[in-house]
């Protein structure tokens, strides 16, 4: 389990705000439902003073994706969107009392729920460095070259699984790991320093054959299964051989044209975030 502060505690059980504005002044959205995270967020602001009178969240993610949600709407409400506009990822975990490494990349989505939303309200485009002509590093979540600078230089990451912790790149088929990798190298020789060669998880963690098997299925059913059954699916660990993971997909995931998309995006993605970057999922049909 991870070590979530108390504040994440309180925030995750009784979130703040939570909604949708009804004809927003300003409304900003990032994530994908696909990818395990998603965030809207909407504005309601005094078109005199510029201040947020009010704030609402409507989020599909884990607890951490909640408690940054609401966290982030109890910070800028009452604030001007100049005010708000400084707010940025490190503030919301500090509120927060802090976030598991492996969940940062939650305080950057409301980060940039945000900008998005003050962008909308302005009018104009996204935060210089957010669009424009971007390469796609990670295809299974659609994280670009200039995301994964951008998280670099504003967090001081130095390895692939501090990018993964921050921006989720590289946490899905890991096929992007080696780009990372590049791009921290000439990001930081060029800033003057080296980036640390990361460790994989299984030397950071040392897994024993019992404790991969329990983390497997802790991860399956906190993190995966709700995702399935809000949909009508479901799913069932059929073996695990090594690396390997045995799943089955049932009830409406079963024979689903997208079935492809979710056992790669959905289940290897967060077996490979919460277990080991090793994992590969195969389904068994009968």
């Amino acid at each position: 389990m991870w070590d979530y502060s108390e504040k994440v505690k309180e925030l995750f059980r009784n979130p703040r705000n939570v909604g949708e504005i009804k004809d927003p002044d300003a409304m900003g959205e990032v994530g994908n439902i696909i990818c395990g995270d998603a965030l809207r967020l909407t504005m309601r602001v005094d078109k005199k003073s510029e201040k947020i009178l009010d704030a609402k969240f409507k989020t599909f993610g884990c607890a951490s994706a909640i408690a940054s949600s609401s966290a982030l709407t109890e910070m800028i409400k009452g604030v001007t969107i100049d005010e708000a506009s400084r707010v940025t990822n490190k503030d919301i975990a500090d509120y927060l009392g802090g976030l598991p490494e492996e969940k940062m990349h939650c305080s950057v989505m409301g980060m940039e729920a945000l900008e998005a939303a003050i962008a909308n309200y302005r009018g104009a485009p996204a935060r210089k460095g957010t669009v424009g002509e971007e390469k796609v590093i990670c295809k299974c979540f659609g994280v670009t070259d200039k995301k994964i600078v951008r998280a670099m230089k504003e967090n001081n990451l130095r390895t692939v699984d501090e990018v993964t912790n921050y921006t989720k790149a590289g946490g899905g088929c890991g096929k992007c790991r080696p780009e990372i990798e590049k791009l921290l190298k000439e990001f930081w020789e060029k800033e003057g320093t080296k980036a640390v060669r990361p460790k994989s998880r299984l030397e950071e963690k040392k897994l024993t054959n019992l404790k991969r098997i329990s983390l497997i299925q802790e991860t399956i059913e906190r993190e995966i299964r709700p995702s399935l059954k809000a949909d009508g699916g479901d799913i069932e660990l059929v073996d695990i051989d090594r690396n390997k993971v045995y799943i089955k997909l049932l009830g409406t995931c079963l024979g689903c044209p997208t079935a492809g998309v979710t056992l790669k995006a959905l289940v290897e993605s967060k077996l490979r975030e919460f277990v080991d970057s090793d994992i590969i999922v195969e389904e068994v049909r009968e």
